[in-house]
């Protein structure tokens, strides 16, 4: 147990200072984000920290405290705040997410050469919710924790674009502040960075961005589910079990309750700040254990994926918006 210890609490402490500095601005910058860049450093540069004594607890923080952190995301949305936004919104959601998805696979196997595993990974992270979907997806489909870093680098690079990109874009799409808000909350990669570009563009858009967001976040679960059970299947004649995503269960328990009880504000308030808490501690780990010498061999490809479907996003995330709220 004192050797579990040793390890989250290196976690905890890179965690703390990634909240604190990322604090001052706002939901800007995601303490996820921070948290595995320092980590990237520090493991790199004092390599023993992902080893010997320190090693048990940065897997214990990578692997269940990550999945404990999965399943209460799910306190950042109800079923009430879905219903909201209309059914425009959830069929930009949809469409986009299956889309983005589809294309990734494709164009990372066919095109680019890419495994599947970075494949999805990329896909994932641009189609859902960023970070938490790359993290949540990778003990289903057994990702290496290099594979991870780059595809949480794609995010970082093109969700931080697409910051910039929406509200200097708005003036000239020629959207109602309703509309624009589905189209940034379901083609923006992170949570946080959809906050910030609603924000830039007026409260009205960013009410609608963040409900549409969190939306396609609810998505994650029956998607992890219905991943797992397609690559049991792709296997073929091996017999591979797909590991049961527990955690997806949980975040769809914790919306339902969420919705139906009525938890008072300081519970949700605190439930919040450590779910945060334990998803930054689970990306500090995963950035000690990753080594840079490991990343190069990926190459340019995933980043080049990443870019095409950042693309996707853009432009056809506005034309599915544009049919989508003229005709429901």
């Amino acid at each position: 147990m004192l050797i579990v210890i040793r390890g989250v609490g290196l976690a905890a402490l890179l965690a703390a200072v990634s909240m604190v500095l990322t604090q001052p601005f706002d939901t800007a910058i995601s303490p996820l984000i921070l948290a595995i860049l320092i980590g990237l450093v520090l493991g790199n540069t004092l390599p023993n920290l992902a080893r010997q004594g320190w090693q048990p607890g940065l897997e214990f923080c990578k692997k269940r405290l990550l999945r404990i952190g999965v399943a209460f995301y799910g306190i950042n949305i109800t079923l009430q705040q879905m219903a909201e936004v209309g059914t425009g919104a959830l069929v930009v959601d949809a469409v986009m997410l299956l889309s983005t998805l589809a294309l990734a696979y494709w164009l990372g196997r066919r095109w680019l050469g890419l495994d599947a595993t970075t494949s999805l990974l990329v896909g994932s992270g641009s189609a859902i919710c960023g970070a938490a979907a790359i993290l949540a997806t990778e003990p289903v489909i057994r990702a290496k924790p290099q594979q991870t870093t780059v595809a949480v680098g794609t995010v970082v690079l093109f969700g931080t674009l697409a910051m910039f990109v929406y509200p200097m874009l708005y003036p000239w799409l020629g959207l109602s502040p309703q509309a624009m808000g589905i189209y940034t909350g379901a083609t923006v990669h992170e949570v946080a960075q959809v906050v910030a570009a609603g924000t830039a563009m007026g409260d009205d858009v960013a009410q609608t961005a963040v409900i549409t967001k969190l939306t396609r976040v609810m998505m994650l679960a029956p998607l992890l589910l219905v991943l797992g059970s397609w690559l049991c299947r792709q296997s073929g004649t091996q017999v591979v079990r797909a590991p049961l995503p527990w955690f997806a269960f949980g975040f769809i328990a914790v919306v339902v309750c969420n919705s139906l009880l009525s938890l008072p504000p300081i519970w949700v308030t605190a439930i919040k700040h450590l779910d945060t808490w334990a998803l930054t501690m689970a990306m500090a780990a995963l950035g000690l254990g990753t080594q840079l010498g490991g990343l190069r061999s990926v190459g340019w490809k995933p980043l080049a994926l990443a870019a095409i479907l950042f693309l996707h996003l853009v432009v056809n995330g506005l034309i599915v918006t544009h049919m989508a709220t003229s005709w429901l």
